[in-house]
């Protein structure tokens, strides 16, 4: 399958997104921005645009074609992520009951942590049932950070450019 790869300079630090023709396959924070592919399908062009318009305080909720790469379960645990509204947060064990898995809370915080397609499949809103932080594959400042910008704590930075 043909891949393309692009970087996002977003205040969090560099994100790189990696598409097919037609799908976002991978979105996650680099130490550093490389030289990206010059050409790139209309997904991925997209994907920046919404990136943009989200670190703006302009998006929401995106609209992307997504094809993230996991078992059956680990799908199951993104889609009900995709489903908590912005500026709200869950813990696993409500995700767990939400799938009819009371049970599963630990197997949900793996699949939490999996996701490939960080910020647009939202992982960063799970917390712990205590309410506090827990593991974010990007670091907890960034996790903290973008529930912060989520809830209007935090301002849309100045300047952002893909």
């Amino acid at each position: 399958m043909q891949t393309y790869t692009a970087y996002f300079k977003s205040p969090l630090g560099p994100i790189e997104i990696v598409a097919s023709p037609d799908s976002i396959l991978l979105l996650h924070f680099v130490e550093e921005m490389l030289s990206g592919d010059g050409e790139l399908p209309f997904c991925q062009k997209e994907c920046l645009k919404q990136l943009d318009e989200y670190f703006k305080g302009e998006r929401r909720k995106f609209f992307l074609n997504l094809q993230p790469a996991g078992t059956k379960f680990q799908k199951s645990v993104w889609r009900h992520l995709r489903k908590i509204p912005y500026g709200g947060t869950t813990s696993y064990g409500a995700i767990a009951d939400g799938l009819g898995k009371p049970k599963a809370g630990r197997a949900v915080g793996s699949a939490n942590g999996a996701n490939p397609i960080a910020i647009i499949i939202p992982c960063h809103r799970v917390i712990g049932s205590d309410g506090g932080l827990t593991g974010y594959g990007g670091g907890l400042w960034r996790k903290r950070w973008l529930i912060g910008f989520e809830k209007g704590e935090v301002a849309p930075p100045g300047d952002i450019s893909a």
